[in-house]
């Protein structure tokens, strides 16, 4: 099976500045990271606080730049800027707070935002919008508001608006942290169905041990760096190594 991501060696520095713009420090966010994620598969990427799995996100759509290595998406180097677009087409990203992606006033103008810039046409954009929101269950709330909108709701809206412009993959980056149990739930539910009945390629970011043992692979971040990765199984076998990661193992 062909890889849609692959991550080679990659390093991530920060550029600390003071009051006056001069750079006082530099941190390494992402310390030679090599990951890869296969068409298809279910991929989550786990990790405390502060461990670099969301600066490791946002290179995977090309938000962020490598200082050194390459990040190859969907055969796309994300260094070359006249390949970004594209990039962007193939990862679609959904954040942790879902206002930060909403742009339009009611649920239906939002989900036909992406592709109207995309260029999609009318017709194809009504067909999609439709499509998309029967997946996610706000089939009911087209005309709504999206101000009016609960926490999960909104998260799901801000899936329906990616999957509008129909990634290759999906890149939840702590998509679910903002919600309670019953909504988390709900939105991995909803992750899963896209994964197993429609074959997209999911990357899961999250620091919620419970929601990784259904994925087909596991990586495990600590300190910018890829502490360990495996099946669930082979995860699940190293609870010191999880303890040392700062995660809690789930009971």
């Amino acid at each position: 099976m062909k890889n849609i991501i692959d991550v080679r060696n990659l390093i991530f520095e920060y550029f600390r500045r003071n009051e006056t713009g001069e750079v006082e420090n530099i941190v390494e966010a992402l310390s030679d990271v090599n990951l890869q994620v296969e068409k298809g598969a279910f991929v989550s990427i786990v990790g405390a606080n502060g461990s670099g799995k969301s600066t490791l996100a946002k290179n995977l759509n090309a938000l962020l730049l490598p200082t050194e290595g390459m990040v190859i998406v969907d055969g796309r180097d994300t260094r070359d800027a006249d390949k970004r677009l594209e990039v962007r087409k193939s990862a679609g990203m959904v954040f942790q707070n879902p206002d930060n992606q909403i742009v339009g006033t009611t649920v239906e103008t939002d989900v036909s935002f992406g592709p109207e810039n995309l260029g999609v046409e009318s017709e194809e954009i009504v067909r999609r919008v439709e499509t998309v929101l029967n997946l996610v269950g706000l089939s009911n709330k087209k005309r709504i508001s999206t101000a009016k909108l609960s926490g999960g709701q909104k998260q799901k809206l801000a899936i329906a608006g990616v999957l509008a412009m129909r990634p290759e993959c999906m890149i939840l980056d702590e998509a679910t942290a903002m919600l309670d149990a019953e909504a988390r739930e709900k939105i991995m539910r909803i992750v899963h169905g896209l994964n197993k009945e429609y074959g997209m390629t999911i990357i899961h970011i999250t620091h919620f041990m419970e929601e990784i043992f259904d994925s087909d692979y596991i990586y495990v971040m600590k300190e910018g760096k890829i502490a360990c990765e495996g099946t669930p199984e082979q995860i699940l076998a190293q609870p010191k190594k999880i303890q040392e990661c700062h995660l809690e193992c789930p009971a």
